[in-house]
């Protein structure tokens, strides 16, 4: 059966071009043109990847992503015209796992999509075992469930990759490198500052301290740890 992906982009000649490239990979699309039409279509097409565009009408892209997070941890690219940083670090901390700055190679697009899905189907193929409970934070990454204070949490997809790679090896340090191969599949685009974005999202959503944190430790000049 082929993997669906939601394409919400205005630019209907980006919005072609990808879905025909995808459908001649053998993904199954659609695309809406705006953020409302996404948001129905994303209920009604129950894709396992959107690629969103940013710059929408209407609806904008951000808030289309901080709804999709509500119920669903489908994995998400967020397009975006803008290069600036802060712009893609916003869509990353609403939600979003990955994010393409236009104009963008149809190649580089193609694998982060199958790098997201490969890392969707390698979570759902984890044994058993990873849960972590305290007084603040509740961990049971085999349904997944995350609660902080007995109040559930929504992560995204790619938060989710990170911390079960975190917890998998609790209380062991692992470089950017090998959180990168764990939760990113090795991907050859990813820059490995990405993983510092990530764990500064993780802390605020799981931290009761973020600047000080209790759970994702930093080990200077090698990476981070889950703390035993």
């Amino acid at each position: 059966m082929a993997e669906r992906v939601l394409i919400v982009e205005d630019e209907k000649a980006i919005a072609d071009s990808v879905a025909h490239v995808l459908d001649r990979e053998g993904f199954e699309t659609r695309a809406a043109a705006d953020g409302e039409a996404g948001l129905r279509l994303a209920e009604a097409f129950d894709p396992h990847l959107v690629i969103l565009d940013l710059m929408l009408p209407g609806i904008g892209g951000l808030e289309v992503c901080r709804q999709l997070r509500r119920t669903s941890t489908v994995p998400i690219i967020m397009l975006t015209a803008k290069a600036e940083e802060v712009d893609r670090v916003v869509g990353l901390e609403v939600g979003a796992d990955d994010y393409v700055t236009k104009p963008f190679s149809m190649r580089e697009l193609v694998a982060r999509v199958r790098a997201l899905l490969r890392r969707q189907a390698m979570l759902a193929q984890t044994p058993a075992g990873l849960v972590f409970s305290d007084d603040h934070l509740a961990l049971d990454l085999d349904r997944p469930s995350v609660e902080v204070e007995g109040k559930s949490v929504t992560l995204s997809a790619r938060e989710l990759a990170l911390l079960r790679a975190l917890l998998t090896h609790r209380g062991r340090v692992r470089t950017r490198r090998q959180l990168l191969e764990e939760a990113w599949g090795g991907d050859e685009y990813i820059d490995p500052r990405t993983v510092d974005v990530h764990i500064r999202w993780l802390r605020k959503k799981l931290e009761s301290d973020p600047e000080r944190p209790r759970y994702i430790e930093t080990i200077r000049g090698l990476g981070y740890r889950f703390r035993a």
